[in-house]
């Protein structure tokens, strides 16, 4: 079934989406959990297990696999809410008839099924007919799941360590095989081979005769030879990616994976033009694969969805990016943590992003994996670090222990974050910016359900929130209906006018990026300096050509900033060849 909607809610931090489909599901979106903290998922398990008089029986962190059960038992409740909550709406439809016209109001107008209905109560009907009509063609939105395939932290029982299917990742990815689930698992953040291996270890992965698959496969992907790497080595033990997800490298949420150069237009034109070159190449090795672990073999070459997300705001972009792209979908990321509907973060973190502003949001170096991470500035988390540092106590307890990735103070592993590892570095070398500026994630990301649903804790509450750069541009807190109207036919005043196109706000970031990066390799020259500076100018200079022609050819569309967009254009043009001719001269010198 085709779904009803052209976007989708993207995983938000471990918490914010968290409990997005038992919120949304129904009305046919959907959404991405992320399995990162599996003590949040556990806590929320028993807070929905109360609140909908469900049995409830803890799984304490004493056995071998709880990380995996955990989830697993996590997934399935979920299901079964949001299965009961669209069962009932479709059901009882004469109860719930403001709900079933909320589900198609929130529809494209364009939308068939939406047509149909409009047509249908229009005339006289009586609700049996409409809920067996209801029952043939509305769908639940997807229950997906996230897995950060390099959050794949080694763990023990009992001081002893476990094979690598017990790894942070690995114990996700199983607890999501485990449960009824019938949805798709994204990885991000690149290529875990052992990982990777192992989703061969479950038959839900595999197609049938007729191409279906129970557990799909999507990549979050920052480029095209990237997709084709990565969508090979795993067609080559019969796995199919079922969905390419394209990620700005910059002007998104969470952690930032820059590219070297390459903008998102170009990217999503390369994917746009060789999607059937995709299909086939891979399916290629696929169904080879297939043969020769005497698995069934779809009669059909199987089909391949290209989606993005990172940075837009206008349902002029939107529609743009699936005219134009011919993309499945597109995601809608920050503008959706101020629609309480949807997500969860508490009242006073959604205030301080409605109030946010450019010099508000911000590339940082906080998050212990070493990534760049978007950041909002004075959140309550930041706000407990700067009063630890002040105490002399910096640092933070470590329970969890998602991010306990280093291994110089201990074997087991500690996170850059942790009390201990910052004591002890301190210690070392003196106390530094560098050092203190680590931030608790694990803790952070998850505070905002613990605050919302009165979760009894002695952790800390302090509100961690990875914001994407567009939040500057959004300032008011919204109806569901309002979100999904201003998707798709845009409403005055939700966004602010003079944001610049998402294309150009992508570009500006990139030119502060490779500014930034020049800095860097001038104070650290190494033997990869040239070429990476140089491949890095390169990449923007065709994106920039690419835009120019781009704009021009598209007539109508985005006329009211054809003007301010052609002018960024000339001035991106300009800093280019200012930092092309710092780049050659800084090259020389290095000789």
């Amino acid at each position: 079934m085709t779904p009803p909607h052209t976007f989708h809610i993207p995983v938000m931090g471990t918490a914010f989406t968290a409990d997005t489909p038992l919120k949304v599901a129904h009305y046919g979106i959907n959404t991405v959990i992320a399995l990162a903290d599996d003590v949040l998922l556990e806590r929320l398990r028993k807070y929905y297990s109360g609140l909908n008089n469900l049995f409830y029986q803890e799984i304490k962190n004493d056995t071998k696999d709880y990380r995996a059960d955990r989830i697993t038992a996590y997934l399935n409740m979920v299901k079964k809410i949001a299965s009961e909550k669209f069962e009932e709406f479709t059901t009882a439809t004469q109860d719930k008839f403001s709900e079933v016209k909320k589900y198609f109001a929130m529809l494209p107008d364009t939308n068939e099924m939406k047509l149909e209905f409009n047509d249908l109560i229009s005339n006289s009907f009586s609700f049996e007919d409409l809920s067996d009509w209801l029952k043939e063609n509305l769908s639940i939105g997807s229950i997906d799941v996230n897995i950060m395939t390099k959050v794949d932290k080694t763990n023990y029982f009992k001081k002893e360590q476990l094979p690598s299917e017990y790894n942070d990742a690995h114990a996700g990815l199983r607890g999501y095989a485990n449960s009824d689930l019938a949805s798709s698992v994204i990885f991000s953040a690149g290529m875990n081979p052992r990982l990777y291996g192992y989703i061969a270890e479950f038959d839900d992965f595999f197609p049938d005769t007729n191409g279906y698959i129970k557990k799909k496969i999507i990549l979050k992907v920052s480029d095209y030879r990237s997709a084709v790497i990565q969508g090979k080595f795993l067609a080559k033990k019969g796995l199919w990616i079922s969905e390419y997800r394209i990620e700005s490298g910059l002007n998104c949420g969470g952690h930032a994976f820059a590219t070297d150069g390459y903008l998102m237009g170009p990217i999503l034109a390369e994917f746009r033009d060789k999607r059937q070159e995709l299909i086939e190449d891979t399916y290629a090795v696929c169904k080879a694969a297939l043969q020769t672990n005497e698995r069934a073999i779809p009669e059909k070459t199987l089909p391949i969805k290209i989606t993005a997300q990172g940075g837009v705001a206008t349902a002029e972009e939107h529609n743009f990016l699936i005219q134009h792209y011919k993309l499945d979908s597109v995601g809608w990321g920050t503008p959706f943590l101020l629609v309480p509907e949807a997500t969860t973060v508490d009242a006073a973190t959604r205030k301080q992003l409605q109030d946010a502003k450019e010099k508000d949001l911000y590339l940082s170096a906080v998050s212990p994996l070493g990534v760049p991470f978007n950041n909002l500035r004075n959140s309550s988390k930041d706000v407990e670090k700067f009063q630890k540092i002040e105490e002399g106590k910096p640092g933070s307890p470590c329970p969890r222990k998602f991010l306990a990735l280093s291994n110089e103070y201990g074997t087991e592993g500690v996170c850059t974050a942790s009390r201990l590892f910052q004591k002890n570095k301190i210690e070392e070398q003196g106390i530094s910016h560098e050092i203190t500026n680590k931030v608790c994630l694990c803790m952070g990301l998850a505070a905002t359900a613990v605050i919302s649903y009165g979760i009894e804790t002695r952790e800390s509450k302090g509100v961690s929130i990875c914001p994407g750069p567009n939040m500057a541009y959004f300032d008011k807190k919204l109806t569901l209906s309002d979100m999904t109207n201003h998707i798709y036919n845009g409403i005055d005043g939700v966004v602010r006018a003079d944001r610049p196109n998402m294309f150009v706000n992508e570009l500006a970031m990139y030119l502060k990026y490779l500014t930034e990066k020049v800095e860097e390799h001038k104070n650290n020259w190494g033997r990869r300096s040239a070429k990476y500076l140089n491949g890095f100018t390169d990449n923007m200079n065709e994106g920039i050509t690419y835009y120019n022609e781009m704009f021009a050819s598209v007539e109508d569309t985005f006329s009211s900033v054809k003007e301010s967009t052609s002018n960024s254009l000339k001035e991106a043009m300009n800093s280019m060849q200012k930092m092309r001719e710092e780049i050659s001269l800084l090259i020389e010198q290095k000789k």
